[in-house]
């Protein structure tokens, strides 16, 4: 790997470490204030908000300038974020507001690696990234759930500036504070990201000219016979994945008796099974292999609900280690292989922005679902029930697609992937 490639991922785990340890204080924060379960369910779609409504445009930001530049005003936004929900607004805008940077952040990240890499590195290149991603999760969340705790946070609220009254009063706050030195750290390795030397393309003057351009990207990836299964597919892994960052949180408190900082030692145990699917399909999985994975999803399905049955923490973390394994195994080949249709199709950072989009706004439609479920009344149990259910659902409509695809259009598949193995001993 490039020199380079090793800046790109201490930007990336700083970054991604302060916005896992901040769900967990935003989290805290609006138990704190005793805010109904459904607004803490609804962090996750609102830091999926932006990611849909900007998607049109972010990917032509980030294909406008180098992307190291990209990636820091990026993370100056996740840090306005931090200051908006200290100093009063609800934190539900505020973490919105911190999904923007967020937003604009993602297709300079993995644009980057097609810019930087060949094609042969690819797979390697994403079982990096997010096996690294993982492990910043896994440190964001028991981090964010440490700030929060009892222990840590005294020592936090007892720092005092003489003369200055800054307002923080409560655990939440304190670890807000100090995460937002954690992003100031990711934009500082911003800074040293080198140049790639691709040409930029400048944002159009009428940016409103970007919308069908988006939509055309968009129907091309969705229309392409390899693009469209391998899209349908790691947008609804992504969007498990976000959403289990709030359920497991939900479920370990109901299950459980958890506490927001004993339960975020649980969501690391879930990063720490989808790091090891990670690394292992990095290493196993070759570019052309993703559409064989598909039928595991219906597994992450199943396991989903098989979570309502589990009361003890000892049955309860091999199994989330699973859980997350089968997610991380399934989304690297899958991912790169999005990535390089996108990338022939149309390009870095137009091809990560169709990809946000609907993976985004699949968090933000599987987070509503589950949210609205809480808001009426359901029980959590009976809401995660809810949730595998449509989870195995629509994997195994993936997969009948996927079968459909190979009887209709075989030789069309063939071509793609002889094209992706072509590229890859070329790379």
């Amino acid at each position: 790997m490039k020199r380079g490639f090793f800046t790109i991922m201490a930007a990336q785990f700083f970054s991604s470490l302060a916005d896992n340890a901040l769900f967990v204080a935003a989290v805290q924060l609006l138990r704190t204030s005793h805010s109904p379960e459904w607004q803490q369910a609804a962090l996750v779609p609102m830091f999926a908000l932006f990611y849909v409504v900007l998607a049109p445009f972010v990917g032509a930001f980030a294909d406008s300038m180098p992307k190291g530049r990209v990636m820091l005003i990026s993370n100056f936004i996740k840090v306005a974020g931090c200051l908006f929900m200290l100093f009063g607004t609800h934190p539900l805008l505020a973490y919105a507001v911190v999904g923007l940077g967020a937003a604009a952040y993602s297709p300079a990240k993995y644009g980057i690696l097609t810019e930087l890499l060949p094609a042969s590195q690819l797979v390697k290149a994403n079982g990096w990234i997010e096996g690294l991603t993982i492990g910043s999760i896994i440190l964001g969340v028991l981090l964010g759930g440490q700030l929060v705790g009892h222990h840590l946070s005294r020592y936090l609220l007892a720092i005092d500036f003489p003369g200055i009254d800054t307002g923080i009063s409560t655990p939440a706050e304190a670890a807000i504070s100090m995460l937002i030195f954690v992003y100031l750290l990711a934009a500082w390795f911003n800074t040293h990201i080198p140049l790639t030397g691709v040409l930029m393309r400048p944002m159009p003057k009428q940016l409103m000219s970007l919308l069908p351009d988006f939509w055309t990207c968009n129907s091309r990836l969705w229309r392409d016979k390899l693009g469209q299964i391998s899209l349908a597919a790691t947008t609804l892994i992504w969007g498990v994945a976000g959403n289990l960052r709030f359920i497991v949180l939900a479920w370990a408190a109901a299950a459980l008796g958890y506490t927001v900082t004993q339960a975020s030692a649980l969501q690391g145990v879930v990063a720490i099974g989808m790091a090891a699917g990670a690394v292992v399909a990095s290493m196993r999985m070759r570019l052309e292999d993703g559409p064989r994975v598909i039928t595991l999803g219906i597994l992450m399905g199943a396991l989903i609900i098989g979570l309502i049955f589990i009361t003890n923490v000892w049955v309860a973390a091999p199994f989330l280690i699973l859980l997350g394994a089968i997610g991380g195994f399934l989304v690297v080949p899958m991912n790169a292989l999005l990535q390089h249709r996108g990338h022939n199709l149309m390009g870095a950072g137009r091809s990560i922005a169709v990809q946000n989009f609907n993976e985004q706004a699949c968090i933000l439609a599987l987070g509503a679902f589950y949210s609205l479920s809480t808001g009426m009344g359901l029980h959590t149990m009976v809401a995660i029930t809810g949730f595998g259910v449509v989870i195995a659902g629509f994997m195994w409509l993936i997969r009948r697609w996927h079968a459909s695809n190979l009887v209709h259009h075989h030789e069309e598949i063939e071509h793609l992937l002889t094209i992706a193995r072509n590229d890859k001993a070329h790379g």
